[in-house]
């Protein structure tokens, strides 16, 4: 959905005159309102931003106007007098009214602008202008312009979004906090792995339009995600005829893939298709250097050398048909599949000491292969009631996914002398079945607007788990049955909420609520023992559980603008986070065998409160976005490490990881972004990030308290050089930061870019570096009571990658917002 007055072009439109024909200003005679609708001459769909230009006959320089709002109208006031009248689009002909007298309030009625082939190349220097929207609850970055998103995934693209960073293994969080809730087009989807991020390392992010960084979601959201929202909305052509576009990749190391995207769109259906293979290796490398405290372990000192090698083979489909039934009702079908094998080799050097002195060393290989398949239905109906805006959105869809994973792990002594020490075989197999309805209803009252609507999300995650040992004495494999178990997992939420906008002059609000009632239930089949499992956690667990939670989640989000080009916000929205399946499963899963993680059953969502104001100024080449953020958590997860008191056959310490509710999690931050066009060839975007996050809590009378502080920054450089190449250089860094056990350093990364268009402007070539200097890196220390680790990882090495991208029927951009009957979920309808 789109907002009713889009705050973007009353920030570049520069119409000063507005201003002064408010209502109380200085005028000799009462105003008059001058009205009408902008639609395309085609196919008579309304043209939203369009501009109405009001130029005084016997005042030139004195000018007014307006921009239309999502169904095309307009309505300006404006004092009597002889006017020449033009309305303009971008890459429409402009349509004049010359020496119209204009003495009392006038409907224009509609007006049909035609497309205007010979502006179509100076679109794109326009679409360029503007990376960055502000609305009410959210900031919008139009990503497709990045150079460096040539051969890069999803998971890459959103790592050069401000207030989002992307760790070395693929982990998304937001303003420093990885509680964060992914969305596809505005709704759960297979194409984000069902709340795993996986999936968008697979997925091309040259499919990308927009990514919507939403830290103060409305009312309309899910409550989920206590760091915020990130919605990333697809490529959606909207122009008539065929058209679409074939985009090429390879790289070193091997980093190849091919997508199309095509389209057919008539005045009655609009056919559209994206589908795409890749083929990727990820090598990488891992140095652990761990310490013994205590006399439990034969071994005072392990020291562990880890080379990855990863290969990902993934194909993915998405065929749609969007039907429009009237001029002012659609119904769009569409299917997703995708499929994926992984096969990961892990080789591990691990060498051991005894009072420092080297007494052994084993070399241990872990074998994963790992099979997806995702499927995904939807079909969504729009009905816009009338010609005010008065809207009804209903949609249904239903997701089913699939893994299997099948891992052997192998380890011998390799010194002083060559042996087995153990064979394990770990078979798992997670099925997921979602099924999500969803139905929204908007009603326009004048400058106001009321909203209401339903959502169900309906989740069950069943995961079979079997590990098998060999019993070298017998030559046999032996299922280990107090590993070995089925356990499934639901999630039903059901809400409801409603949410009111208006705007005052110079105010605009948005106030909603959000009730929401979720069902979490446990099913646990197994010989395990559960009086065990109370033992270890220390607290009365059930595996076995049905938890029900109700819950209001208000939201207030307000805009005063300062001046025409300067504003400020205010927002506070309650959150929640549930916990996912892998959390609450107790059943270790092997890491290795030194290192297991183990869920909790007793874990409980966490709830947060969060407040944000914000501060926007645009000067003619300079746009300033900042705010100061403060988010209080309750119940807050943290995975601890522990011993377990358990050593394996060779005399090494066990120990786990497990996620606890600990109490209470305090972050206080500020952030600023600032885009700065100094020159037609030289665009320069920087932002900044500080956040200090505090946490009070004690698991098994253990203490876990800390505060810390840490920060992130990114600046990007696009240069236009001769002969139609474009440079973008991106670096980012990531400042050291500390959990109540792990210190992790400072990470920097640099990424070069080139770009040029050749085929008459129908294709591009480029050049994509990623980690030029090879240094993004985690390096972490982490101290307990009975041991210390030294660690350095590096996920994904240094990557060269070459792009062609060819467009048919299409030009290099396209900048006609508004145009089609697209329904983009989560654009508010209110805005200042």
């Amino acid at each position: 959905m789109r907002q009713l007055y889009p705050l973007l072009l009353l920030l570049t439109l520069s119409f000063n005159y507005i201003h002064s024909q408010r209502p109380g200003g200085d005028r000799e005679r009462g105003p008059i309102v001058i009205s009408g609708k902008v639609v395309d001459k085609d196919d008579n769909l309304p043209l939203e931003y369009a501009t109405l230009v009001l130029q005084s006959v016997n005042n030139p320089d004195k000018i007014t106007g307006g921009i239309t709002d999502i169904d095309g109208n307009f309505k300006v006031e404006t004092p009597p007098g002889k006017y020449n009248i033009s309305i303009e689009y971008i890459s429409y002909k402009t349509y004049k009214l010359p020496n119209q007298t204009l003495t009392e309030s006038t409907d224009l009625g509609t007006i049909r602008l035609a497309l205007d082939v010979a502006q179509l190349e100076a679109v794109e220097v326009v679409g360029e202008k503007t990376t960055v929207e502000v609305r009410l609850d959210k900031k919008i970055y139009n990503i497709g312009k990045d150079l460096t998103n040539s051969g890069a995934t999803i998971t890459d693209a959103l790592n050069n979004v401000p207030s989002v960073d992307v760790d070395v293994e693929g982990a998304i969080s937001l303003r420093g906090n990885e509680n964060v809730r992914i969305l596809i087009n505005g709704k759960p989807s297979a194409l984000a792995g069902f709340g795993s991020t996986d999936a968008l390392t697979q997925l091309p992010a040259d499919a990308i339009e927009k990514v919507e960084v939403i830290t103060s979601p409305s009312a309309r959201y899910d409550a989920e995600g206590t760091a915020g929202i990130l919605n990333i909305v697809l490529k959606k052509e909207k122009t008539l005829g065929f058209n679409g576009s074939v985009n090429t990749t390879i790289g070193y190391p091997v980093n190849s893939g091919i997508s199309v995207n095509a389209n057919l769109r008539t005045d009655k259906f609009n056919l559209f298709n994206t589908t795409g293979y890749n083929y990727r290796d990820a090598p990488g490398n891992a140095f652990y250097d761990n310490t013994y405290n205590d006399t439990t372990s034969v071994y005072n000192r392990i020291i562990e050398d880890r080379e990855y090698n990863r290969l990902r083979k993934g194909f993915n489909t998405n065929l749609g048909l969007e039907y429009f039934i009237t001029e002012q009702s659609s119904i769009t079908g569409s299917v997703f599949y995708r499929t994926s094998k992984s096969e990961d080799e892990t080789g591990n050097t691990n060498q051991r000491f005894i009072s420092n002195s080297l007494d052994s060393e084993t070399y241990r290989t872990e074998d994963e292969n790992e099979d997806d398949d995702n499927y995904q239905f939807s079909l969504n109906y729009i009905n816009n009631l009338d010609d005010d805006g008065q809207k009804l959105t209903i949609d249904a869809q239903y997701s089913k996914g699939k893994e299997n994973k099948i891992s052997i792990i192998q380890e011998n002594n390799t010194l002083p002398n060559d042996d087995l020490i153990v064979l394990e075989n770990v078979f798992e197999q997670e099925t997921e079945n979602e099924y999500l309805i969803q139905a929204d209803y908007v009603l326009p009252m004048g400058d106001s607007q009321f909203e209401a609507g339903y959502r169900g999300t309906f989740e069950e995650t069943g995961t079979d788990y079997r590990l098998d040992s060999l019993n070298q004495d017998t030559s046999q494999f032996d299922i280990n049955e107090d590993l070995t178990n089925i356990f499934t997992y639901t999630e039903n939420v059901n809400a409801l909420y409603t949410q009111y906008g208006n705007k005052f002059g110079d105010f605009s609000f948005l106030l909603g609520l959000r009730l929401e009632n979720t069902q979490l239930k446990g099913e646990l089949s197994s010989l395990y023992d559960t009086a065990e499992l109370e033992e270890q956690l220390g607290v009365d667990v059930d595996a076995n559980f049905d938890k029900n939670y109700l819950g209001l989640f208000p939201t207030i989000n307000l805009i005063y603008e300062l001046a025409e080009n300067e504003n400020i916000s205010l927002g506070y929205n309650r959150r929640i986070n549930r916990p996912r399946g892998r959390y609450v499963n107790p059943f270790p899963s092997r890491s290795s065998r030194t290192n297991i993680f183990q869920g909790n059953p007793d874990l409980n969502p966490a709830f947060a409160n969060a407040f944000d104001i914000g501060y926007l100024k645009r000067w003619d080449k300079i746009t300033l976005t900042s705010s100061i953020y403060y988010q209080r958590e309750t119940d807050s997860f943290e995975r601890i490490q522990e011993e377990t008191g358990q050593t394996t056959t060779d005399g090494i310490e066990i120990i786990r990881s497990i996620p606890i509710n600990l109490s209470t999690n305090d972050r206080i931050g500020v952030e600023a972004g600032m885009l700065y066009s100094a020159a037609k060839w030289l665009r320069l975007n920087s932002s900044f990030n500080f956040f200090q996050f505090s946490t009070e809590g004690e698991f098994n009378g253990v203490d876990y308290g800390t505060t810390n502080t840490s920060w992130f920054a990114r600046f990007s450089s696009k240069v236009s050089l001769p002969a139609k190449i474009d440079w973008q250089t991106n670096a980012f860094y990531r400042g050291p930061s500390s959990t109540a056990q792990t210190e992790n350093g400072g990470i920097f990364s640099l990424n070069l870019a080139f770009s040029k268009d050749i085929l008459k402007d129908n294709g591009t070539i480029s050049l994509n570096v990623s980690d030029l200097l090879n240094s993004r890196k985690r390096t972490s220390y982490t101290e307990t009571e009975f041991f210390t680790s030294d660690s350095e990882f590096q996920w994904r090495r240094r990557q060269i990658t070459m792009g062609f991208v060819y467009r048919f029927n299409q030009p290099k951009e396209r900048n006609r917002n508004g145009r089609g009957n697209n329904n983009d979920e989560g654009e508010e309808e209110i805005e200042g």
